[in-house]
């Protein structure tokens, strides 16, 4: 029997990053950037007022106060979108809108609020400083300085920089493509109402699903019989297009021991049980021409995705150049929780916080039985007993992964 952290290691070897694309800056949030954009052109590109006003040499305006103000000519106006050069002579003032290119000579713009916001004449009662309210050009960004920087993700303010830049496209690392099968002839979809000894097909979707979490692009490739030959066909569809595969209900039993012979004969399969509970039962391969990380797993929803959790997210995630690992605390046990000897355990639970230390709590759930899917979605929290622990108690400390809620 093979530890956990030792499958764990051996499965973060396979992680391979897809191979870099270009795409629309539209189509690349939330990937990561596989090249450092440099940007062609300055920003901003020209001088330009900040804020609605009036542009004036700043020099124009000494001493100007409510008492005594400043009085100069208005001698024309520039909005926003502007395209005819205008010349600033001293002593004058222009009309500018916000992002309005300045005049030329104009070192500063004065609020309209400084102002009698005269159209004619000007009246300023407060003077500014050199450079007050411009936006001079290039202060964002020069030409030749890094607007996004590789392997950064890409989230909003990433693809503002790319447009400012110049650039409608940028080279990204994909995401992963996980494939989820669902094998058993028991099996129907959920659009069927289930016939006596058949099951709702729960667990492709449910892994599909959490593949997107972990921030894959899925495809949940269905159902498949029990049968070893379409279960391999199936397969060999999906591997070329595929990253990671991920097929529910292939272990355990003598169909199950059919279905991974026939398997075998598509690549390396390593059936040893992992010290584990639960899903101590599984296997995990690398098949196809293109040595496709292939996972198989036991058809009970709850232990596929605890399986999935602890063994799936972390590859999916370092595909993608992420931290693999989940964030880990300290919690006290609200309740009592046992596990299997020899095994490290695995309990969803809720992590409260107290409210006189801040401390966390955390309440096991679905210790009743770890096939139960109610206790899935109340849980924010997976609780980890060593293998060498058979029993933690009330108020004892134990070490929780944090499951945050979905958005």
């Amino acid at each position: 029997m093979r530890t956990v952290d030792e499958q764990i290691e051996r499965i973060l070897t396979t992680a391979v990053r897809p191979a870099p694309v270009r795409v629309a800056i539209s189509d690349a949030h939330g990937l990561r950037c596989a090249e450092d954009v440099v940007s062609s052109r300055p920003l901003p590109g020209f001088d330009q007022a900040a804020i609605d006003g009036y542009a004036v040499r700043s020099v124009d305006l000494v001493g100007a106060t409510v008492a005594d103000p400043v009085s100069l000519p208005v001698v024309g106006e520039i909005p926003a979108g502007s395209r005819q050069p205008l010349r600033l002579q001293p002593g004058q003032a222009v009309r500018v809108a916000a992002g309005a290119p300045l005049p030329t000579l104009a070192d500063a713009v004065v609020p309209v609020a400084n102002t009698d916001a005269g159209t004619a004449r000007l009246d300023v009662h407060h003077g500014v400083p050199s450079a007050a309210f411009v936006r001079r050009i290039g202060e964002d960004v020069q030409p030749g300085d890094v607007a996004v920087r590789r392997d950064s993700v890409i989230g909003a303010a990433q693809v503002a920089m790319l447009a400012a830049a110049g650039r409608d496209k940028v080279l990204v690392h994909p995401k992963p493509r996980v494939s989820v099968i669902s094998v058993g002839d028991e099996l129907v979809d959920v659009a069927r109402a289930p016939g006596a000894g058949q099951i709702t097909d729960v667990c492709s979707y449910a892994l599909t699903a959490a593949a997107r979490d972990a921030g894959a692009e899925t495809a949940r490739a269905g159902l498949v019989r029990g049968d070893a030959r379409e279960v391999c066909a199936a397969l060999q569809d999906r591997l070329p297009f595929s990253d990671v595969i991920v097929v529910c209900g292939a272990v355990g039993g003598s169909g199950g021991a059919e279905v991974q012979s026939a398997l075998a004969g598509l690549g390396d399969l390593d059936t040893t049980r992992i010290a584990m509970h639960p899903g101590s039962t599984q296997a995990f391969g690398r098949l196809g021409p293109d040595r496709v990380p292939t996972f198989l797993f036991p058809s009970y929803p709850a232990t596929a995705l605890l399986l999935f959790e602890v063994l799936v997210r972390p590859l999916v995630r370092l595909a993608q150049g992420r931290d693999p690992h989940r964030r880990m605390i300290t919690a006290r046990l609200t309740s009592p929780v046992n596990s299997t000897k020899g095994r490290r355990g695995y309990v969803r639970g809720r992590l409260l916080r107290e409210e006189a230390t801040g401390d966390y709590l955390v309440q096991p759930m679905g210790t009743s039985g770890t096939h139960l899917l109610s206790s899935v979605g109340e849980a924010n929290g997976l609780i980890i007993l060593p293998e060498d622990v058979t029993e933690a108690t009330v108020d004892e400390h134990v070490t929780v992964a944090f499951l945050p809620a979905p958005l």
